[in-house]
């Protein structure tokens, strides 16, 4: 069983952010003698910030999936298509897999993070101390997925690049490409600005103070 004395807090140790660097806690508030960076025991207003960051993305979430994301024209004949539309059109052609593909990179992935992240500040403002493991992989899951939602950008961004042929076929954005981007880019600031250490705080408090193995 983890001992609560070997915490950082404990041993009045502090981290710093940026190299991993520990120092006396009574350093809180100032410079990094290694690299420079404010210590801070633990990131100030992380909860604050992280719900400001994840409401914003969850607000653009709308915008994203009911705007058009872009407008394919051929023969001078095209009209704006959503995300769900190009699920849509995909499946009747019989596109399964890609439509799949589409499907969970721009919505169901956006928002399983949204939901996650949600669920680890409830966890942290609830004092929610069961299943401690399973809320730090489901972290590094939400962490690690962030840089691979802006797939469908950058399809769009090729496309458009490419597909420039005057009357004969073009590929525009459109402004659900910019709120789509935005959600990503907001959930991705939510997960940094979370401080997991916080998850741990309310767990060491209720730990049993066993002696030293």
């Amino acid at each position: 069983m983890y001992n609560w004395k070997y915490s950082a807090c404990a041993q009045s140790i502090i981290s710093c952010h940026d190299c991993n660097g520990l120092w006396p806690l009574a350093m809180d508030g100032e410079h990094c003698p290694r690299c420079g960076a404010k210590l801070h025991q633990r990131k100030p207003q992380s909860l604050v910030r992280t719900w400001a960051l994840l409401l914003t993305a969850t607000f653009l979430l709308l915008p994203a999936n009911l705007l058009p994301i872009m407008r394919v024209t051929m023969l001078g004949r095209g009209e704006p298509s959503t995300i769900l539309a190009g699920v849509i059109e995909l499946a009747n052609h019989g596109l399964w897999v890609i439509a799949f593909v589409v499907l969970a990179a721009s919505i169901l992935i956006p928002v399983g993070k949204i939901l996650a992240l949600a669920t680890l500040l409830l966890a942290i403002q609830r004092g929610w101390t069961t299943n401690m493991e399973q809320k730090m992989v489901m972290f590094r899951i939400v962490h690690w997925i962030g840089r691979w939602s802006m797939l469908d950008i950058f399809v769009v961004g090729i496309l458009v690049a490419l597909v420039q042929f005057g009357n004969l076929a073009y590929i525009d954005g459109q402004a659900g490409a910019i709120a789509f981007g935005g959600v990503v880019i907001f959930t991705m600031l939510a997960a940094n600005a979370l401080d997991t250490r916080l998850i741990w705080d309310r767990h060491l408090q209720e730990a049993p103070r066993g002696p030293n193995p």
